[in-house]
């Protein structure tokens, strides 16, 4: 008998996140076999149970596909939104499988935005101890210099209690503003913004211009292309997934 948690069998479907399907089943969404799921830890066997979410039957998607979308701004990172503001699956209607983010963009961030339907591929590319990469480019208020450079790469105490860095790079000066680089390796909430903001120079502007190596390949705005076999097999090479 095989036995896996309820959150991970629904990334396996495609559904979710492991994440976001904790949140399906908080909010009762979730059935095994005809009964509502209210532990977040249930345990199913994958062989025999029937999950539903919001009536419709969950099965493990039998194509793994992974896609690049440049997030517009003013865009949620997620499928389904209460407030009705637009989410990145408005701009995924002619995508015929389901697929999710790995990870999140703030609201008013734009940039590489890595979507799938592979539960473990999205779960260790977001996961801070495999140190997947994120490049963003910033504009951010006042004259940026290297002591500043210097301080966000020793790190600094983020809102959670964790130290937050990055290594940073001054590409030039606009008005009263700097446009820098910053490469991250463990991606907490909102830490560019946090970061830039505790030496004293608040974010304008932010784009994030690759994700674990994928770059946006001239993507305006809103629009997706699919991970070629190469760009795929070498994310799952950078995680242990060969």
């Amino acid at each position: 008998m095989s036995l896996i948690r309820i959150n991970k069998y629904l990334s396996m479907c495609g559904v979710t996140s492991r994440r976001g399907a904790d949140v399906l089943i908080a909010s009762g969404r979730v059935e095994i076999n005809g009964s509502t799921v209210s532990e977040l830890g249930t345990l199913i066997n994958e062989e025999t149970d029937v999950v539903k979410v919001d009536g419709v039957e969950a099965s493990p998607v039998a194509h793994k596909i992974c896609v690049a979308m440049n997030k517009p701004r003013m865009t949620i990172t997620s499928l389904h939104d209460p407030f009705k503001r637009r989410t990145v699956l408005h701009y995924l209607k002619r995508l015929d499988q389901r697929v999710y983010p790995i990870g999140r963009l703030d609201y008013d961030t734009e940039g590489v935005l890595l979507l799938t339907n592979d539960g473990d591929l999205a779960y260790r590319l977001a996961h801070p101890k495999y140190q997947v990469s994120k490049i963003y480019e910033a504009r951010v208020a006042g004259q940026f210099d290297q002591d500043k450079a210097d301080q966000i790469k020793a790190g600094i105490e983020l809102e959670d209690g964790k130290i937050g860095h990055a290594d940073v790079s001054v590409l030039g000066f606009v008005g009263k503003m700097t446009r820098i680089r910053l490469t991250l390796t463990e991606g907490r909430k909102r830490e560019v913004k946090q970061l830039c903001q505790k030496v004293g120079h608040p974010v304008k502007h932010l784009c994030r211009v690759e994700f674990a190596g994928v770059l946006l390949k001239n993507l305006k705005p809103g629009q997706w292309r699919l991970l070629s076999s190469r760009e795929v097999d070498r994310l799952y090479g950078m995680v242990g997934l060969e």
